[in-house]
């Protein structure tokens, strides 16, 4: 132990090793004295133990931990600030942020000097944020396991990885839970966020003010809701997995020019798809199923091309509230209707009659709920009857003109089965 002890003081202390080692094995407890003798573009090789920050990295530095290894703050400011390019961070166990949402208390900050760093295979627990991108340029944040807080209310907790004007940053294969948002990006541009796994918390991906990103392969598992997009345009959201989220599986609030394609959800208490003055949208290849309300569409949104999809087992397929006539079809295609009795005559996989979901009723049903006691009444029923036995009496809605006759599923459902 004693031969050990020496060898390693030996490395720390050689103006030989400071100048020409690659890697400096640490076994110490004061981890901001260990980086300050590693020397820029060196490795520090943190033994298991535990070593306390905060700490501030400002040369470029790889930080290493082997299994064991922790490193922990003061439970004041955030525990790893980086303040350079070319910083790696693997490997470590990183807990005891501060409380302050001024300064986004995070287990790992990165400023915007921090471009291209990386943040791999941490696990970063009870941290207010998990890691903050705070203008760092392509940065990358892979692997890593982030357990939020559960204490004070779930609006008033951290997120597990903020996105701040970080143009080209990369958050993947990131297991997330608990705390508020599982990915929050504001202000920023060309992010990907792909093979997460997101559970218990508020929103798994939210994006504010975030233009020409992508937002594909990831799972949302009993999250208040699943995907987010507001305000941002050109934004594809693909083959992603909402299952058993609360209010919404998918939401576009304000979002523009966007691909919604592939994705899977199902089980959702309230809206599967919710469409909020959202305006020239691609929504093909989705699957929608056992919710709530297949697809809520209101506020004035225009322009959006809808086709090729599946509404399955929803208990309303569909909410729109607007008083313009829409065909939810492209080019000969539409979707798939769980509830849409008709035939095929011809065999080509379309039906031979149109699909339309709504009628008076529901219009009069969605502005005053109360009148729900009038559904058995036989006036209802022959409004009912009267408007399917003549359709030119409908009012605006939703119009299905080219309906599939058989579902199909997305690759997205086989990361769930």
């Amino acid at each position: 132990m004693i031969q050990r002890f020496l060898a390693v003081l030996f490395a720390l202390s050689s103006p030989f090793s400071a100048l020409h080692a690659q890697e400096l094995p640490a076994t110490g407890q004061d981890l901001a004295k260990l980086i300050e003798k590693t020397p820029s573009g060196g490795t520090l090789r943190l033994a298991a133990g535990e070593y306390n920050g905060p700490v501030r990295i400002t040369r470029p530095v790889k930080i290493i931990c082997s299994k064991g290894a922790s490193i922990k703050g003061t439970e004041k400011g955030s525990v790893i600030s980086v303040d350079s390019e070319g910083v790696v961070v693997r490997g470590c166990h990183i807990s005891g942020s501060g409380s302050s949402h001024d300064t986004i208390d995070s287990g790992v900050q990165l400023s915007k000097a921090a471009k291209g760093a990386v943040i791999e295979n941490n696990r970063l627990e009870g941290n207010l944020y998990g890691i903050d991108v705070h203008g760092a340029a392509d940065a990358k944040v892979i692997g890593n396991t982030i357990i939020g807080r559960q204490n004070h209310r779930m609006n008033s907790r951290g997120n597990g990885v903020y996105v701040w004007n970080a143009p080209g940053a990369e958050v993947s294969y990131n297991n997330i839970r608990f705390g508020r948002d599982g990915i929050f990006t504001n202000t920023s541009k060309r992010n990907l966020f792909t093979h997460n796994h997101f559970q218990d918390l508020r929103f798994a991906v939210h994006y504010m003010y975030t233009q020409n990103s992508t937002v594909s392969h990831n799972i949302s598992i009993g999250n208040h809701l699943g995907y987010a997009i507001m305000f941002s345009k050109g934004v594809k959201v693909e083959d992603n997995v909402s299952l058993h989220d609360r209010d919404q599986g998918i939401m576009l609030n304000y979002a523009n020019n966007g691909t919604i394609k592939g994705n899977y959800v199902s089980g959702i208490k309230g809206r599967s798809l919710f469409i909020y003055n959202a305006h020239k949208n691609v929504i093909s290849g989705n699957r929608f199923e056992n919710s709530e309300i297949g697809i809520h569409f209101t506020a004035g949104s225009e322009g959006n091309t809808i086709f090729g999809n599946a509404f399955i087992n929803n208990r309303q397929q569909v909410k729109y509230v607007g008083s313009k006539w829409v065909d939810w079809s492209a080019s000969g295609t539409g979707n798939y209707w769980s509830d849409h009795a008709a035939y095929d005559m011809n065999n080509d996989g379309f039906a031979d009659a149109p699909y339309r979901p709504n009628d008076t009723m529901d219009h009069i049903l969605w502005t005053q709920p109360a009148a729900k006691l009038l559904l058995g009444s036989p006036a209802v029923q022959l409004v009912r009857w009267g408007q399917k036995a003549f359709p030119a009496t409908l009012p605006g809605g939703v119009i299905d003109r080219h309906p599939l006759i058989k579902p199909f599923k997305p690759k997205a459902m086989e990361a769930v089965q």
